[in-house]
Parts: structure tokens; C-alpha cells; sequence
């Protein structure tokens, strides 16, 4: 049994999804557990929908429903212009699910108010539309195909929009239901990105969480390998849209591909690899563009040659300096000070310490007004904004001569607010101004991978 999942851009229209296809009836025999996406770009549109009805703006959600419904049955007349009756199908479930979903905006609007529960419930429907037409698809092609309504069996926190799976019950209840779906059929198809609370209230595992997705069911079903198909032809030694000359990577670890996902790569999620690992499941990033295409393997560490792998960045961070001389021989200090940032919710990337100071770096996103207030009332506190965080990412290259050297070569022009080496070896990070990110990137990606060692 494998675990195929295919992301936005490989199911985003007719094209895309027959290309998907025949991927997968190449790969009937190893009974493929097909996990699918919101078509590319809607699950936007339905973020921009529950703003809309929040705001009661009903003029701007009628358009939206629209957009969402006509994209949908067209696609599906599309796919399925030779089959009427499976045609028939799909679009009947492409208007129940449209129709459902304008009804829960509609008390949405009325009430003027938006709960994370509520929102969860609108931004999942992207993935029923897509599966249930991509379903239909596959049958009409001769492919006999299950459906599972990811919520059976991706279970989670009640935090609505971030859910925190539940790996025991997951475990528990996947197998069997996976089972009785395949008993007749070549396939069987879920939903990425949506989940349940134990009792079957609506979850959703974040932005980019069907990835997560295909790796907690590969888990429970002890799956021979996941592949993640998307649109690129594999994990790459750079972000090929700030950087020239990058290279694909055949094979990386998966401590590797982790610290390359939290670091700021965007091929895979970055709680992929945790249900993989457990496990020790093969992970492929493969190109749905470009099926013949090797792909990257993500494996254990064993199979991986030390070195430099890739480079990856956070473009929009700011570091927080925290300094005070009470601080010094001062035990419990640390904890207050990250009590702090638990409280207010506040996620923190790098640490460096010194005896009265302390240096974090955090999203821009994330609101930290409170955090700074806070710490201000026992440190003082400064905060530089309109920074991005570099990171060089792989195996044991503490060990590799020479690399510090190539690495901060760039750099000798340019400040550097803050270095972080990972307790792993597996990565050395700095912060440096927002405004040359990509020109340092650039040379360093020239120093690590375009030039002969020793030059």
C-alpha cells in the first residue's frame, strides 16, 4: 500500500488532474491511498469568503459562492464529457456541498460573526469538491474508486484551525476503514488538509496541511512509501525563484528535509516527516508536470552522504533582543522569559544567549505587542524588524572543512544581527537585512555549490 497525495497545482484544472490519472492507474498494483487538495488557488478564495461573511459584506459572498460553484461544475462537464451519468454525479455533488456551504455562510452573515470553528468549517470545502469530482473522474476512467471522508480518520485537538493530531486514535481507527474501502475497488481517495475532534467536530491541520495529511495515514496503514506529487521535480539546493543554477536533489534525511521545511523551503509541510519518521517511511517529492522524473527521496540517515544540501530562508522575521543584568547567575530567568512567549502564543525559531542577553527571532506575522510589554517590565527590549533568517542545511557539516569559510564568505560586507548553530549539526543559521536577502543567497548558493572545494 502507498500513499499518493497531490497538491493544488496538480489537480488545478482538467490538464492537471488527467495527468494525475494516469499516474495513479500506474500505480494500481501497490493499492494507492490517493489523498488530494483543494483545487489551486480556492482555498484562498474560501479564506477570502469567510472574511466576507464576517464582515456581512453579502454582495462580495454571493460573488465568491459563485466563482466557487461555476469553477467546479465546469470542471467537472470538462472531465467528464464522455461519461454523463458519473458527470450527472459529480455535479449533483458539487452543488450539494455549494449549496450546503451558502446556507452556513448565510448564518455566518446574519450572526456577523466568524468562530475559528466556523472558519474551519468553510476552508475545508475546497478538499470535499476536489475529491468528490476527482472520484468520479477516476471511475469514469475505468478505475474503481472509494471515497473516505478524511474526518473518519484524521483525528485531532479542538483547536479548530490548527489541529493537533491524535496519533493513537488515528492509528486505531485508519486501517480498518481504509480496508473496507478498498474491498472492490482499485482505489480509494481523502481528503488532505480537513480533520475532526474525537467527537466529530470540524479541524482543520493549517495552510499546506494535506501534506501532513498523507504522511499521519501513511503512518497508520504502515505504508510502503508516500509520494508528495507537486510541481516542481524535487527538493532543490535553493528557492529556484530567488536563486540561478540550482540543482535537485536525488536523496536527503529526513532530519535534513525537517529543518529544510521549518527553515523556510516550501516543498513540504513542515510537520511532514515527524509520522514518516516514526515509522521509517520512504517520502518522494515528486513532479506531477513531469511524471518520469526521478523526484527527491527523503530517507533515513544512514542512506544520506554528509554535506551541504540547501539553502533556505525566512524573508520577513524580527529578532528580539532581550538584555538585563538580573540575568546574571540567575536561575529560572529563561523560563520566564519563554513563559512569556508560550502564554501570548508567540512560536520562536532562533536562540542565542549570552549572560545578560538574550536574542530570539520570530514571524513578522505574529503579533508580539504583548510579548515586548511584558518582558519590558524586569529587561530592556529591542526589537529589529525588516529582517530575513539564512540557513545552511545539512548532514554533520560542522565536520566539513571549509564550509564556514564558503558560507560567510558573502558576508563581509554585510551585518549579521544573529548566528545559531542547530544542536543537530544539521543546520548553521543568521539573520541578516530583509534588503539583501536574495543577493547574499545567491553568492552563498555560489560559494557552497557552483564552486570546485578548495577555490
Amino acid at each position: 500500500m502507498i500513499i499518493m497525495k497531490f497538491g493544488g497545482t496538480s489537480v488545478a484544472n482538467c490538464e492537471a488532474i488527467t495527468r494525475a490519472i494516469d499516474i495513479i492507474k500506474g500505480r494500481l498494483d501497490e493499492k494507492p491511498i490517493v489523498v488530494v487538495s483543494a483545487l489551486s488557488k480556492v482555498t484562498d478564495l474560501l479564506y477570502k469568503l469567510s472574511d466576507a461573511a464576517a464582515a456581512k459584506n453579502r454582495i462580495e459572498v454571493e460573488n465568491l459562492l459563485e466563482q466557487l460553484r461555476t469553477r467546479h461544475i465546469a470542471l467537472a462537464n470538462e472531465l467528464m464529457a464522455n461519461n454523463s451519468e458519473l458527470c450527472r454525479a459529480a455535479c449533483s455533488k458539487v452543488n450539494a456541498i455549494c449549496d450546503s456551504l451558502s446556507n452556513f455562510v448565510s448564518a455566518v452573515c446574519a450572526l456577523g460573526e466568524l468562530s475559528d470553528r466556523s472558519k474551519a468549517v468553510i476552508i475545508s470545502n475546497g478538499e470535499y469538491l476536489s475529491s468528490n469530482i476527482i472520484c468520479c473522474a477516476l471511475n469514469a476512467r475505468g478505475i474503481v474508486t472509494s471515497y473516505i471522508d478524511a474526518r473518519s480518520i484524521i483525528i485531532t485537538s479542538k483547536d479548530f484551525l490548527k489541529g493537533e493530531p491524535v496519533n493513537e486514535e488515528i492509528i486505531r481507527r485508519t486501517p480498518e476503514i481504509v480496508s473496507d474501502a478498498f474491498n472492490g475497488a482499485d482505489t480509494v481517495i481523502t481528503q488532505g488538509f480537513v480533520s475532526a475532534t474525537p467527537d466529530g467536530e470540524p479541524t482543520v491541520l493549517g495552510r499546506g496541511g494535506s501534506d501532513y495529511s498523507a504522511s499521519l495515514i501513511g503512518m497508520a496503514v504502515d505504508a510502503k512509501r508516500i509520494e508528495i506529487w507537486t510541481d516542481v521535480d524535487g527538493v532543490r539546493t535553493a528557492d529556484p525563484r530567488r536563486v540561478k543554477n540550482t540543482k535537485c536533489l536525488d536523496k536527503i534525511s529526513f532530519e535534513e528535509a525537517a529543518e529544510m521545511a521549518h527553515f523556510g523551503a516550501k516543498v513540504l509541510h513542515p510537520l511532514t516527516i515527524e509520522p514518516a519518521v516514526k515509522k521509517n517511511i520512504p517520502l518522494f517529492v515528486l513532479n506531477s508536470m513531469n511524471p518520469e522524473g526521478k523526484g527527491t527521496a527523503i530517507l533515513q540517515s544512514s542512506f544520506i552522504e554528509d554535506g551541504v544540501k540547501s539553502i533556505s530562508c525566512k524573508e520577513n522575521i524580527n529578532v528580539i533582543n532581550i538584555f538585563s543584568t538580573k540575568m546574571i547567575n540567575v536561575s529560572g530567568f529563561l523560563k520566564k522569559v519563554f513563559e512569556i512567549f508560550s502564554e501570548n502564543k508567540v512560536s520562536v525559531d532562533l536562540i542565542s544567549t549570552s549572560e545578560a542577553n538574550i536574542s530570539v527571532t520570530v514571524d513578522s506575522g505574529q503579533n508580539i505587542d504583548k510579548v515586548v510589554k511584558q518582558l519590558s517590565e524586569f529587561a530592556d527590549v529591542i526589537v529589529d524588524n525588516d529582517k530575513s533568517q539564512i540557513s545552511v542545511i545539512g548532514k554533520n557539516i560542522i565536520n566539513l572543512n571549509g564550509m564556514l569559510k564558503n558560507t560567510f564568505a558573502p558576508l563581509r560586507d554585510c551585518k549579521i544581527y544573529m548566528i545559531s548553530q542547530g544542536a543537530s549539526y544539521v543546520n548553521i543559521s543568521f539573520v541578516v537585512d530583509r534588503s539583501v536577502l536574495n543577493p547574499v543567497m545567491q553568492e552563498i548558493h555560489h560559494y557552497l555549490f557552483e564552486t570546485e572545494p578548495g577555490k
